[in-house]
């Protein structure tokens, strides 16, 4: 009697799919240069998914990527957090920091490398659509996403969370496929009004889709919880211009590859 009624219950509401997101790390090389990322993806989903390719702070591939690409793969997407540093390099020493990011953002073609190497993994995995694919990228590497965006990379879109939008290389007209977003902090000193004038006029000139949305009394970092304890003035964590942002880049993924369905939905 009681396995009629669980067989009964189950026609009714049949099992759905629970995956599990799981993470891979990826050995890959730029030159001489050993480089690891990590890609993430719920090993529930069947078939083909946009591809979104995550670059970090200039602390490095921390937890704080690592994260925010599982939080893409429990949205439904593969999710690739990028290494632009090398293998294993990693700080919370902001003077560390400045000593790896300098030679990388101050040499544009470098950083246009190093971050298209991301790409090019991300494409070979055998569960992406490498025809749908994104880039996100915070502080150090959101300059970076709008760099791919500059150099043409062959992406839908790019999303910018408080990166550097100071353009040695600007876009050229014709040049650029992706759509941008830029999710910027209206109390971030590194990027005051002047600036954020003069990036709109380059993706404007450049005949760039791009949007740019300004978050009140949001500083640099306004996305990680953990940017108050580094005792930076120039940083602090804002949730609510954290949660904003975040579902501005939800909206404007739905807009580039359509509603993507999470496992179990």
């Amino acid at each position: 009697m009681k396995l009629k009624m669980i067989a009964g219950v189950l026609a009714l509401y049949p099992l759905v799919a629970m995956g599990v997101v799981k993470t891979e790390a990826v050995d890959y090389k730029d030159g001489d240069t050993q480089l690891q990322g990590f890609m993430v993806y719920d090993d529930a989903i069947t078939g083909k998914r946009p591809g979104v390719v995550v670059y970090p702070e200039w602390w490095g591939l921390t937890e704080y990527p690592k994260h925010r690409a599982e939080m893409l793969a429990k949205l439904g997407y593969v999710a690739f957090a990028a290494d632009m540093y090398g293998k294993g390099l990693t700080t919370e020493d902001p003077k560390q920091a400045t000593e790896w990011m300098t030679p990388i953002k101050g040499d544009r073609n470098v950083m246009r490398r190093r971050a298209m190497l991301a790409i090019d993994e991300i494409k070979k995995y055998d569960r992406v659509d490498s025809e749908k694919l994104a880039a996100i990228g915070y502080c150090f590497g959101g300059t970076c996403v709008l760099e791919l965006a500059r150099m043409g990379a062959d992406l839908k879109g790019v999303v910018s969370f408080h990166g550097g939008l100071d353009a040695p290389m600007p876009a050229e007209e014709g040049k650029v496929k992706a759509k941008v977003l830029a999710l910027t902090g209206g109390a971030d000193p590194t990027e005051p009004p002047d600036k954020i004038e003069e990036f709109a006029r380059e993706m404007s000139d450049a005949k760039v889709d791009w949007q740019i949305n300004v978050y009140h009394d949001a500083k640099h970092a306004f996305t990680n919880p953990k940017a108050d304890s580094f005792n930076l003035p120039m940083i602090g964590y804002n949730k609510e211009a954290d949660v904003r942002s975040w579902n501005a880049m939800k909206a404007f993924f739905t807009e580039l590859f359509g509603r993507v369905t999470p496992a179990g939905k």
